[in-house]
């Protein structure tokens, strides 16, 4: 009969998922009704895990205050620290690459309908001087222009200077068509030797703007050009830019005249030293990234343009601020939090507002003040034993009732054992 008791229970449980099938009545007993709604209670329907913070002794996340002793502060390895001034520096690297200086560069572009004659510099990258000339093009206009300088020229000397207006006019024509020719880019020089030798040149020289090397050179010999082609494309390099990228948060602590070291991998070992000389007004919106300059001399020209750089801004972010170590911050994604350690041996939670981070330390902008004392690492722990409600409940420590976790799950299991046991002796 004892067999029978016991198996009855076992066939009931069995059953239920047929009768399911079948369309019958599954509801639970009232009591594990109860059960299941306490539980779903606490249930994250995002991740179907129970929160058991609901139950604990505030609203999830609540942080309660920690008592610890001597010994429980010795076993979790939890030492303080004290809020101090000091002064915040750090170093903010980024990669950059060298380019021409945009202030530097200057192209050479004809003003006329032509042809080029000859050219004089022929290669890309090939070095130039200021007033080198570049080459040779033989324009209609050009000729027409000449020819209008050399008629005004012989009016000019043919006209009695004491007829005033004459004389006046004359002059007018004649310096009109000489400043023709200079709006079209022909030199002084050239003009003057047009003057003194009274004769017409078929083809007239173009020279460079800037001292410097050639970057850009799309144009060859003979080809037909129209005023606004691109001949050359020249930039003086004795002045290089370096560009580098900064992220947002690091942007607060670049300006203007921020100091800057380069290094650059062809020149191992070898630290070349700037200034922040422009920062862009503009965030990149997918890299979240601002644009930095740093204008480098480079009298040498051992600096080209596109070599990669490794940028090092060296920062203050200030000479006295509050701060304390980063060990000594739990940052749990919503906010910050220290554990103050009280007068009375409390371990309280305070929420601060953080500032930068350097050299190990963060600074403090609010929620702490001076010479406060503060746990300095174990943080976590203390802050598992805080979401508990300061129960005492961590590994090493005692339970409300007294006795240690461990020994209470074995006490626990003992009692399980000792009660299926009775069962089956039934």
């Amino acid at each position: 009969m004892s067999n029978l008791r016991a198996t009855l229970p076992k066939l009931a449980l069995w059953l239920m998922p047929a009768l399911a099938a079948c369309g019958g009545d599954t509801r639970p007993p009232a009591g594990e009704q109860e059960m299941a709604g306490v539980e779903s209670e606490g249930m994250d329907t995002s991740t179907g895990e129970v929160d058991h913070t609901q139950h604990g002794a505030g609203a999830p996340g609540t942080r309660e205050p920690v008592m610890l002793t001597a010994e429980q502060e010795r076993a979790l390895g939890v030492t303080y620290t004290v809020v101090r001034r000091m002064p915040l520096e750090r170093a903010i690297r980024t990669v950059g690459r060298i380019e021409a200086a945009e202030s530097a560069e200057a192209t050479v572009t004809p003003k006329v309908d032509g042809f080029v004659e000859k050219l004089l510099v022929g290669t890309t990258g090939e070095s130039v001087r200021r007033g080198q000339p570049l080459l040779t093009l033989y324009s209609p206009a050009l000729v027409a222009a000449q020819e209008q300088l050399l008629t005004a020229l012989r009016l000019a000397e043919q006209v009695d200077t004491s007829a005033t207006e004459a004389y006046r006019s004359a002059q007018a024509m004649l310096s009109a068509a000489r400043r023709r020719l200079d709006f079209w880019d022909i030199t002084t020089g050239q003009i003057d030797r047009l003057i003194e030798s009274r004769e017409v040149r078929r083809t007239l020289t173009l020279v460079s703007p800037v001292n410097g090397v050639v970057l850009e050179k799309p144009v060859v010999e003979g080809q037909r050009v129209e005023p606004g082609t691109l001949l050359y494309r020249l930039a003086d390099l004795s002045v290089v830019w370096v560009e580098g990228d900064v992220f947002e948060q690091d942007l607060q602590l670049i300006r203007e005249g921020t100091p800057a070291h380069i290094e650059v991998s062809a020149y191992p070992g070898e630290h070349i030293m700037g200034r922040v000389a422009f920062v862009y007004p503009t965030v990149d919106v997918q890299t979240r990234t601002n644009r930095v300059r740093v204008t480098l001399a480079n009298p040498e020209l051992r600096l080209k343009p596109g070599m990669f750089v490794t940028v090092f801004f060296d920062v203050v972010i200030g000479d006295d601020v509050l701060a304390v170590p980063l060990d000594a911050v739990i940052v749990t994604g919503e906010r910050n939090l220290v554990f103050v350690h009280e007068p009375d041996g409390t371990l309280r939670p305070q929420q601060v507002v953080l500032g930068q981070a350097a050299g190990g330390h963060v600074q403090i902008l609010s929620g702490l003040e001076e010479g406060t004392e503060v746990v300095g690492s174990a943080n976590f722990l203390v802050d598992a034993e805080s979401r508990l409600g300061g129960s005492g409940g961590m590994p090493g420590m005692q339970d409300r009732s007294g006795i240690e976790p461990d020994t209470a799950a074995a006490a626990q299991g003992a009692g399980d054992s000792a009660h299926d046991g009775g069962s089956h002796n039934d």
